[in-house]
């Protein structure tokens, strides 16, 4: 029990109040180098808080193309759906993470995808891009052909809710306003580190709130 406990307060959440989720399935998605370990904290605040079933993945290269990240993700994706038995997932990316996503978004459209939120994102690219290595840097960096080709198309699929979170103090998402989408809501948190966004209380608060703000029906039909 005091295991437990510790769980829900590190989740934001007092122990008293009951668990919620939205019981869609939750994937997980790593940023530029990282891998699930780098997720593992954030899956058990989502565990702690309710969610039944959270995926994480790590990419075969983590420093490799958002296009080949784009079709891992469909693989999980089509993994989780057969094995919960659910007919869409939300998911949750981490900087680069969050721009395979959306190839992922616009090359699989209709994705089973409810609701995606993209935490510190390069979207329009980052000028940290050119210290890093692999084809993923080059694909961050601004004004490159994926990016070009990315945002060219809208930044959404119909049907796909969305949301951007950043904070002031990224040093790795160059301008700041990259992390952001138009016509997608933005929330800025002070004040995390890039890497600390998966870790920080407020954030965690952000994305909870917004995967449980589904509409009445979907959420009434997938409470457990």
């Amino acid at each position: 029990m005091g295991s437990l406990t510790a769980a829900a307060m590190a989740a934001g959440r007092d122990f008293d109040t009951p668990a919620a989720s939205t019981g869609v399935p939750v994937l997980l998605v790593p940023g530029w180098l990282d891998t699930a370990r780098d997720l593992a904290a954030l899956r058990i605040r989502f565990q702690a808080a309710g969610w039944s079933h959270v995926e994480t993945l790590t990419f075969r290269d983590p420093t490799g193309s958002n296009r080949d990240h784009a079709q891992e993700i469909d693989s999980v994706v089509t993994q989780i759906l057969a094995e919960t038995g659910a007919s869409e997932v939300d998911i949750v990316a981490h900087s680069m993470g969050g721009l395979a996503t959306r190839w992922y978004l616009m090359t699989q459209d209709p994705a089973p995808v409810r609701r995606a939120a993209f935490l510190g994102s390069p979207h329009q690219g980052t000028l940290a891009a050119h210290l890093a290595w692999g084809v993923g840097g080059d694909e961050m960096t601004p004004g490159s052909d994926f990016l070009e080709t990315l945002n060219g198309a809208p930044p959404l699929p119909d049907g796909v809710t969305a949301l951007t979170v950043r904070t002031p103090i990224d040093a790795l998402v160059l301008p700041g306003e990259s992390a952001t989408l138009a016509g997608v809501e933005d929330r800025t948190v002070c004040c995390p580190t890039h890497a600390g966004l998966l870790q920080d209380d407020e954030v965690f608060r952000v994305v909870i709130d917004f995967l449980e703000g589904a509409d009445a029906s979907t959420a009434d039909s997938g409470r457990e």
